[in-house]
């Protein structure tokens, strides 16, 4: 696809607040959940008997960074994850009595915060708890995020004999002016020799994040940038839009607000990213990703299997649902979003009562369900098709597409919607039009990060 040409009003006009639909509904509308309402959602979770998606959540990192949007718990004591770990086993033991038993998972991933804060010690009782509460199938895809500067090659060596094949290390920029702005600070030798390191001891696919519109960035720092980066050649590239929430991430304010790119500019950045890594090589998915041909992303792109969730783009589903553990993680079992408690405190006080320490979250209705499938379908591949139900039931959703079809966003025919290299650009514009929660409340009104 080339790159699509934008006038600064067509910019302006399409700039708004709108989610990110890594879920539906997002989680501005979820609400104060129980244990025994979890409880209910594993229990239908585990007697379908399918295979599950893993997801745990290691929040110690040694600094803050300033564009961070992850819930973190800033800490240079390793030893504070000894207990953490602790707290870890009870809440699997927990959910392993409330499955009805030992799950079968078919995906496991490790996020941060940072995994590899833990030492291999630590990494290694981590993987116990999950061995000793979950059945990982022989062929499960195991993931896991590092920071290259506090990773060693020892705990990449562990972590491949362990079975972990994907890896995804946090780069955001390689320009010194731009690390020093948001308190990353990353050598481009660093990134070279984590890759190196981590294909040398039998990762099969590594990924780089990086993130566009950054304070300090400017095209002729990125174009540098993304030219290292695809000279690198990681097997994926997540290509994030910097989210400047600063109400809902106070330790945004820290940052210049000065020094952030206007909207013109920073769809500019996402331009030489697309175009610098499409001339060498990849191949664009999604909204905001790209991976070499060869890579499992790229083929699942390839034959229209590709899904979205909190972890990002994957190849397929990787379960009939997500098991989640550690402070904040966010599960989908049973019909329902579950996401766990932010504080450490709160997440120990619920263990020791021998709840789970579930916050909030939303059980997802049939309408709810089919919007999901109709909003991932644009979010994923670029197009949708509505039966004939369908079309009855979402009629004033296909007048409103009508109106971005005469803008340059989607094609409409019958019931296939199909969106434009413009739309694809803006695909949260489009994909807006079939969020029935968002007509109760505008998403100005919400905090959502603007779609450029």
């Amino acid at each position: 696809m080339t790159f699509p040409h934008l006038t600064p009003d067509e910019v302006r006009h399409l700039d708004v607040p709108g989610p990110r639909y890594t879920s539906y509904p997002t989680v501005p509308e979820w609400h104060d959940i129980t244990s025994a309402q979890a409880e209910r959602a594993l229990a239908i979770a585990g007697a379908a008997g399918e295979p599950l998606s893993l997801y745990v959540h290691i929040p110690f990192c040694k600094e803050m960074c300033t564009y961070c949007g992850c819930h973190v718990i800033v800490a240079s004591d390793r030893s504070k994850a000894d207990s953490y770990l602790k707290l870890v086993r009870r809440e699997a033991e927990l959910q392993r009595k409330a499955l009805g038993g030992k799950a079968p998972v078919s995906r496991v991933h490790l996020g941060g915060g940072t995994p590899t804060f833990l030492d291999e010690r630590q990494l290694t009782e981590l993987y116990a708890i999950l061995r000793d509460n979950f059945t990982i199938v022989p062929d499960a895809e195991l993931a896991v995020e590092v920071d290259p500067a506090v990773t060693t090659r020892g705990q990449l060596e562990l972590l491949a004999r362990l079975g972990f094949r994907r890896l995804s290390m946090g780069v955001q920029d390689l320009d010194p002016e731009v690390q020093r702005a948001v308190c990353r600070i990353q050598t481009e030798e660093e990134t070279r020799q984590a890759l190196e390191t981590a294909r040398a001891v039998g990762f099969r696919s590594v990924n780089f994040d990086l993130i566009y519109g950054l304070p300090k960035q400017t095209a002729t720092s990125w174009a540098a940038t993304v030219q290292r980066i695809a000279a690198l050649r990681p097997d994926r590239i997540s290509l994030f839009s910097f989210a400047y929430v600063p109400t809902a991430k106070p330790h945004q304010r820290r940052l210049q607000v000065a020094d952030l790119p206007l909207a013109e500019t920073k769809l500019d950045l996402f331009r030489i990213g697309y175009e610098g890594f499409v001339a060498a090589g990849y191949v664009p998915i999604g909204m905001d990703h790209f991976a070499l041909p060869e890579d499992d992303l790229g083929r699942a792109h390839a034959e229209g299997r590709l899904w979205r969730d909190f972890q990002g783009y994957s190849a397929g589903r990787g379960g009939a649902g997500t098991i989640a553990l550690g402070v904040s993680a966010i599960g989908d079992l049973g019909g329902a979003y579950l996401q766990n408690v932010k504080t450490l405190p709160k997440y120990a006080a619920a263990l020791e009562r021998g709840e789970l320490p579930v916050e909030k979250g939303i059980f997802r209705t049939v309408d709810d369900e089919q919007r999901r499938e109709v909003i991932g379908a644009l979010m994923c591949n670029f197009e949708v098709s509505l039966d004939a139900e369908q079309q009855a039931r979402y009629a004033s959703e296909l007048a409103r597409l009508h109106e971005l079809e005469r803008e340059g966003l989607c094609v409409v025919d019958g019931g296939h919607v199909t969106l434009t290299p413009k739309g694809r650009v803006f695909v949260r514009n489009v994909a807006m039009v079939f969020d029935a929660y968002l007509e109760k409340a505008p998403p100005r009104k919400k905090t959502f990060s603007r779609t450029v």
